[in-house]
């Protein structure tokens, strides 16, 4: 018979169910009443101006994001700008007793930076799903919710890394430059380019799988977006002194540009190939402490791409895309993984478990390759020597952006957001009152099936639409067709709606054409 446990022991563990559950408590919720905070509060990096940074719980889609807030010390000086009415924007612009939406200039600066960032959508950043002002009488915050990284920032994952090696794993460093420059490479291409202008090791994540994912790309802009009145929140946590040495020389002038990210990402790459920078037990690191990390690499060409970056003049460093096809990156992509991006390329036209469908279907025992040596018997490989378990693994680390195809990128990245700094006439239309659009769809669809069936009357068709988006969800769509819809009209309408994402337009829009010829044809 097992002995009671000690009275302690059962306290203890009381009071560690009790603070969880305090730490669960809901605290506020958004005007939507989509997102929950909580009170557990969680360190995702170094956001310079963000005073909390919260857990919070997305109800729709059943994950944990993260529940920023900015606040503006000064109440009066966030409300004291021209002040005009104007229709209610998309996000809730929250009033004391519900009173009629008004909106400083400040404020329509705040809502337009955020409206486009929304729509940065990057596997190798941290996405920005919503955000919402707060002004009233108590306060004046911005609060706006992102992705939870939940592995932590690079700098904590290296000071881990350190304890038990004294060197990053030449591979493991290749494949994270390549995400890093794959994320500034998009950035840098939109119009105007996006200057992360923030970059460090404490900005940049890691998760539990090996992606890499950039966060704080709000704040530069953002910054620059405010009056020089409104600043403060911003400019009180800019620049840490351990953090300086990731800003190049001519950081904070005018006329910066997109090297200032690449010399920040040539210290994270030296930070990541030598676990850390040594500073001597000063807060500030040297110049002496960097130049000796930089002599501890032993690869040249990991040295000569490291100091490509660091170059003094912001003119002689190259742009991310080149550095992508650096000889220490670059490197002829296999045929498995052309034929992954491929396959996930083209996956909604495919049933949802086709890998395992086919490999049930095959011979495990036939030649799946073979070598021919004259003169001794050739080198074969069966079916049975390939896992599925770590098919469907790497199938995945593509579809989540492990393994991006820059190097046959374009310089101009695919699903550019629109400009973060539309011209005077988009900027006045888009000020005139207007319907509030529906929630964007952010998740994507790997799976489209579709069926077409005449009426009983046959003077319309019925359409039927299954869409499996990326989280498995099945979300089926019925509609009778009218004569003068078309495919480019029924996938606007959906995307309009809500019920589809931006990106999946173009390749619905085909699959609906393809399956109306298909069944009107055959009438």
């Amino acid at each position: 018979m097992a002995a009671p446990e000690p009275a302690p022991r059962r306290g203890r563990e009381r009071e560690r169910e009790e603070e969880s559950e305090d730490e669960s408590d809901i605290l506020e919720e958004s005007p939507c009443g989509r997102w929950q905070k909580r009170r557990e509060q969680v360190n995702q990096g170094n956001m310079p101006g963000v005073q909390s940074t919260f857990l919070a719980m997305d109800t729709e889609e059943g994950v944990e994001v993260v529940w920023n807030e900015l606040r503006f010390s000064d109440r009066k000086a966030f409300s004291a700008h021209e002040v005009r009415p104007v229709a209610p924007p998309r996000p809730c612009l929250v009033t004391a007793g519900g009173r009629p939406v008004t909106a400083p200039r400040a404020q329509e600066k705040i809502q337009t930076m955020f409206e486009q960032l929304v729509l940065v959508d990057h596997p190798n950043i941290v996405k920005l799903h919503k955000y919402w002002l707060d002004a009233c009488e108590a306060r004046a915050r911005v609060v706006f919710i992102t992705e939870y990284v939940s592995s932590g920032s690079l700098k904590q994952f290296l000071k881990k890394t350190k304890k038990n090696h004294k060197a990053m794993n030449a591979r493991a460093w290749k494949r994270w430059c390549t995400q890093i420059l794959s994320a500034l490479s998009f950035l840098h291409a939109c119009s105007p380019p996006i200057i992360h202008g923030n970059l460090t090791s404490d900005t940049i994540f890691i998760q539990h799988n090996g992606l890499i994912k950039i966060g704080s790309v709000w704040h530069r802009i953002f910054s620059n977006a405010l009056p020089d009145d409104l600043r403060s929140p911003i400019r009180a946590e800019r620049e840490e002194l351990r953090n300086l040495h990731f800003f190049p020389p001519e950081y904070g002038e005018v006329a910066d540009r997109t090297a200032v990210d690449i010399f920040s990402f040539g210290m994270c790459a030296l930070e990541m190939a030598v676990l850390e920078i040594q500073a001597n037990g000063d807060t500030r690191v040297t110049e002496e402490a960097i130049a000796r990390a930089r002599h501890s690499l032993s690869d040249p060409n990991m040295r000569e791409f490291i100091l490509s970056c660091l170059a003094r003049d912001p003119a002689h460093r190259p742009s991310a895309h080149n550095l992508l096809f650096h000889r220490v990156l670059f490197e002829v992509h296999s045929l498995k993984l052309l034929a992954a991006h491929c396959f996930i390329q083209h996956q909604y036209l495919m049933p949802e478990n086709v890998v395992e469908e086919k490999t049930k279907s095959m011979d495990m025992h036939a030649v799946l390759a073979e070598i021919c040596r004259p003169g001794r018997p050739p080198v074969q490989w069966r079916y049975s020597e390939v896992s599925c378990m770590e098919l469907d693994k790497f199938l995945e680390d593509v579809r989540n952006g492990i393994y991006p195809l820059m190097n046959f990128a374009a310089t101009r990245p695919l699903g550019l957001p629109r400009v973060l700094a539309p011209p005077p006439e988009e900027a006045q239309k888009a000020k005139t009152p207007t319907p509030e659009p529906f929630d964007s769809e952010t998740r994507k669809v790997i799976q489209m099936q579709c069926n077409l069936e005449r009426s009983e009357d046959k003077a319309r068709w019925h359409l039927t639409l299954l869409l499996v988006l990326e989280d498995r969800l099945h979300r089926q769509l019925t509609y009778d067709l009218l004569p003068t819809d078309s495919a480019q009209d029924l996938a606007t309408e959906l995307v309009h709606y809500g019920f589809l994402h931006e990106d999946d337009r173009t390749k619905l829009a085909a699959f609906l054409e393809s399956t109306f010829l298909k069944y009107r044809g055959a009438q």
